[in-house]
């Protein structure tokens, strides 16, 4: 068992998802399994509610609400968009210190599991003995060596199903229809727009990631071809795309270089580059019917679509967490691994490993024009929408003959 008697830490970090309160509950009802463990504290509002030391007591939180609050999708010790440098991970090891905290959980993306190596590390600067873990989370599925991330597929399954509906819509009344994904540097949930097409031509009919160069000659002679094809185009656009020099398309159009805090160009917010596309279509191709929708934050944490294998996987590294700190005495990153069709395991890995790193779409799962995804994207993403899923139908009666119109 164990050697290390003290209080849990636990925080949560960056975008909220569908699911992170199923890791937080996971990790919190594991770790009041150890006798070890003589409290578990919730930290608010991220790494800055730690600096500030406000923290829940969530040991005298009961096992019943705790369990309605993971099946409630956001944070529910609310986030934090701070991304620490060495100075502020220091002050993060000084109140763990003071506080006696000897296990520091903390969910989150690539930037947090940074921060979890920081202040692991001035751990054993200083000599103290505590496990860091990093439990991962993202929308974006973009943590190396992961398979997927929590939180990403029930974001595809929202994703997934507003394309679907578009597309409906798109067919009731035909035009050009641009719908923009969250997706700064990785394609993965803007790809997941095609999990949900049936019919050979079902939208969306071209997927745009950050993976691949994009050119306005291209998505203007992709949507000229597929409106002469189908006399409808239905088009899904990573808000991250960039040009052949990597610069994002959106700051190329629209000459903003607004920065969040963490040094990333600011994508999100706006229907700009919606508008912007939506604009080249009009000018361009003379096309008088084109609609432009950006699905915005509804993706990250919309209460009624949840994917149960996310839900399920996302409670279990909240679990892995506490075990491998508390029972196997480790530091590291929760990592999921795909076994099987479909099954999976979860493996501890050296903090270094996942820290600031991103993981991008691999080839295969982009059409040689780049414009498109393929059936080894279909394999891999599909299970992740998990159970339910939703099927659409079309009228399959036959035609009557015309009349007055002599067949014409």
């Amino acid at each position: 068992m164990a050697k290390l008697t003290g209080k849990v830490l636990i925080a949560q970090g960056g975008g909220p998802t569908a699911v992170i309160n199923q890791s937080l509950v996971g990790a919190v009802l594991e770790s009041r399994k150890f006798f070890e463990v003589t409290r578990v504290y919730g930290a608010t509002n991220g790494v800055r509610g730690i600096i500030n030391e406000d923290f829940l007591d969530l040991s005298q939180e009961t096992t019943h609400n705790l369990e309605q609050v993971a099946m409630t999708p956001s944070s529910a010790l609310l986030s934090t968009r701070d991304k620490p440098d060495d100075a502020y991970c220091r002050e993060i090891f000084k109140v763990c210190q003071a506080h006696d905290v000897r296990y520091f959980f903390y969910i989150g993306g690539n930037d947090s599991a940074d921060t979890v190596r920081i202040v692991n590390s001035n751990a054993e600067g200083a000599g103290y003995d505590m496990r860091c873990i990093h439990i991962p989370k993202t929308v974006d599925n973009d943590l190396v060596i992961n398979d997927h991330t929590p939180g990403f597929g029930s974001a595809a399954r929202y994703v997934a199903q507003a394309f679907m509906g578009y597309n409906l819509d798109n067919r009731a009344l035909p035009g050009v229809f641009i719908g923009i994904v969250m997706g700064r540097n990785a394609g993965f949930l803007t790809a997941s727009a095609t999990l949900g097409r049936k019919y050979e031509d079902d939208g969306p009919h071209h997927v745009y990631v950050p993976e691949r160069p994009f050119s306005e000659e291209q998505f203007l002679g992709d949507v000229k071809a597929t409106m002469e094809k189908h006399g409808r185009c239905l088009v899904a656009v990573s808000e991250g795309v960039m040009d052949k020099d990597g610069k994002p398309f959106m700051i190329r159009l629209s000459g903003s270089s607004e920065a969040d805090a963490h040094g990333n160009l600011q994508l999100s917010g706006s229907g700009a580059l919606g508008d912007m596309l939506s604009d080249l279509v009009k000018e361009k191709l003379k096309i008088k019917r084109v609609r432009a929708d950006t699905l915005g934050y509804a993706q990250r944490s919309y209460l009624g679509v949840v994917s149960d294998v996310d839900a399920h996987e996302a409670r279990e590294v909240g679990e892995k967490a506490a075990q491998f700190a508390i029972w196997h005495d480790q530091d590291g990153s929760i990592t999921i691994q795909r076994t099987g069709n479909y099954s999976v395991d979860y493996r501890l890995v050296a903090l270094e490993e996942i820290a600031a790193k991103t993981k991008r779409m691999p080839k295969e799962f982009l059409s040689l024009a780049g414009n498109d995804t393929t059936w080894d994207f279909y394999n891999y993403g599909r299970p992740l929408l998990g159970s339910g899923f939703p099927n659409v139908h079309r009228i399959r009666a036959p035609k009557v003959a015309r009349i007055l119109k002599n067949g014409k």
